[in-house]
């Protein structure tokens, strides 16, 4: 359930669900000792499925909905207990809700699919037993995707800490750039500064000492106004390099905010670039925030790389589900090989790309155009909050 190379991960029930359903009609036709109860016993099973199936979309309802058919089953139908598929199907859902929901909801999804299969065990007549065990079932699956959320969790937790510790580093390396520039203001303020200034003011005694003879007093006298002008210009120097210490905003974070400051700095390069974006996007996940955006100016910057000044289209999507960005660039006339060729092999970038993407559950598509060029397709899940 955590592999991160599905287009999306709703394809786990959607394969899943039908799944149960066919194994529940191959069960009944394979085993003649369900005898007349068969037909009910593979319609419990159908309808399971088809919880599951609702489960890609509403996890928590789509397991209420598998867990309630057994039941309904018995008292409606007949049958006469739950079938083999029918119950790998409410183990697999139950696991799917609780890697996808947190554990306060899937705790009530866990007790609704116990409860009914107490439920149906009363109205079979079972025993005590059954009663028991057969509810104690479910809870492996249960914490199995229990398990995988949390794992997907600290995979998030350390990305952001990743994000944070480069941060730091940023900040720190900004720190260690405006003390130099201090030290050298100082330097030149103490040193060069301070050396100019007693030159100029011995060229001024000097050309009071030659009062009587006027063309070298002149000579002189030029030398200590050049003196004095290049002191103020050190002055004014020094003033530049500790403005800038003291008042210099640091540089604002990496961010979908800047894509337009992004996209202006690869048309400077030459690459013509056409953005389709929505006019304001909503404010993201700080991790998916910076993830999106290493992942576009990598794009840009593969394509300028591999493909020449070719004409790109940049498109950003949003809607509450996930953020989609995709990069496309014409055909180009490269002085190596075409970009498709080297993302076949396996750049650096791509790799990179797809490290960022599994950090945060998204999906990487990139490969060749069918009338030529190149396309970079990421997902971004958004995560749910309650």
């Amino acid at each position: 359930m955590t592999m991160t190379r599905l287009r999306d991960v709703r394809l786990i029930p959607l394969v899943f669900g039908p799944l149960i359903g066919f194994l529940a009609v191959l069960e009944t036709r394979l085993d003649d000792s369900f005898g007349a109860s068969a037909t009910a016993t593979w319609i419990s099973g159908v309808a399971l499925g088809f919880g599951v199936v609702v489960a890609a979309w509403y996890p928590l309802a789509g397991t209420v909905i598998a867990a309630v058919c057994l039941p309904v089953a018995v008292v409606a139908f007949g049958a006469p207990g739950v079938g083999g598929a029918a119950m790998i199907g409410l183990i697999g859902v139950v696991a799917w809700v609780g890697w996808r929901e947190p554990p306060r909801h899937s705790a009530v999804a866990l007790c609704a699919a116990g409860v009914s299969f107490a439920g149906m065990s009363i109205g079979a007549g079972g025993t005590l037993w059954e009663l028991f065990f057969v509810p104690a079932i479910l809870l492996p699956g249960w914490f199995m995707g229990l398990l995988a959320r949390r794992s997907g969790e600290r995979a998030v937790k350390l990305a952001e800490l990743a994000a944070a510790l480069d941060a730091e580093r940023e900040a720190n390396a900004q720190a260690a750039v405006a003390q130099e520039r201090t030290r050298i203001a100082r330097e030149v303020h103490d040193a060069v500064a301070h050396s100019v200034s007693v030159m100029t003011l011995q060229l001024g005694g000097l050309r009071r000492l030659l009062a009587d003879r006027p063309a070298e007093q002149e000579v002189v006298a030029g030398l200590e106004h050049l003196g004095r002008q290049t002191v103020e210009e050190m002055r004014g120097l020094v003033g530049i390099l500790r403005e800038r210490v003291d008042g210099e905003r640091p540089s604002p974070a990496p961010s979908l905010a800047r894509v337009d400051e992004l996209i202006s700095d690869v048309r400077a390069a030459g690459l013509e670039v056409t953005l389709n974006s929505p006019a304001e996007l909503p404010r993201l996940p700080p991790v998916l925030d910076l993830t999106a955006y290493r992942v576009l100016q990598e794009a840009l910057t593969n394509v300028l790389r591999h493909a020449g000044q070719v004409p790109t289209m940049v498109a950003i999507g949003y809607t509450e589900q996930a953020l989609t960005l995709e990069v496309r660039n014409e055909p180009g006339r490269p002085a190596h090989e075409p970009v498709g060729q080297t993302a076949r092999r396996g750049g650096h970038g791509l790799v990179g790309m797809r490290e960022r993407l599994t950090m945060v559950r998204g999906s990487l598509h990139t490969g060749p155009e069918p009338g030529g060029g190149f396309a970079v397709r990421a997902r971004f899940p958004i995560p749910r909050t309650w």
